[in-house]
């Protein structure tokens, strides 16, 4: 949406109920993208922890008599420790480059910012909300978690830009 059309709302009386939907929408996405990762995290670390497992038992179920008695056994044995020991590469490796554990943590903390702001705005009259101002923080706080969330999966959110300022100033 244009900061024209904003503007335009802003100044209108149901100017209150749009800055409310707008952050009702911040906040759901916020708390289903939390969810997702806090899924993907736990499931990474629950692969982590029974592929670790196998490896050791593989490993040391390879130096068994039985198994080196059994050709079969032994080369399947002799494979599969590689493969598990990869597989938790692999797992370790996308774990961290999407660092799910630590975004999972910031968009709960932005939901629950986004929550309190918008809790404030519901109780504040509608006659004392300054709209413009209200959706500026509102970008405010989704711009720091994105810059954030960057910074963590690259080193780096990129050139910093000057503040927007709203129109009203």
């Amino acid at each position: 949406m244009g900061t024209q059309a904003v503007i335009t709302i802003a100044n209108k009386p149901d100017a209150k109920t749009f800055v409310l939907q707008r952050y009702e929408e911040r906040i759901a996405y916020y708390w289903k993208a939390s969810q997702y990762n806090k899924r993907s995290y736990k499931l990474t670390r629950y692969l982590l922890i029974l592929f670790g497992a196998l490896v050791t038992l593989v490993a040391s179920l390879s130096s068994a008599d039985f198994i080196k008695s059994s050709r079969a056994l032994a080369v399947g044995f002799a494979v599969l420790t590689p493969l598990l020991a990869a597989s938790m590469a692999v797992i370790g490796g996308v774990s961290q480059s999407f660092q799910w554990g630590a975004a999972w943590s910031e968009m709960v903390i932005t939901a629950s910012r986004i929550e309190k702001e918008r809790d404030r705005i519901a109780v504040t009259p509608p006659d004392q909300i300054d709209a413009v101002k209200e959706l500026s923080l509102l970008d405010d706080l989704v711009l720091t978690e994105t810059q954030g969330f960057f910074q963590r999966l690259f080193g780096s959110s990129g050139p910093t830009k000057p503040e927007s300022k709203p129109a009203s100033e």
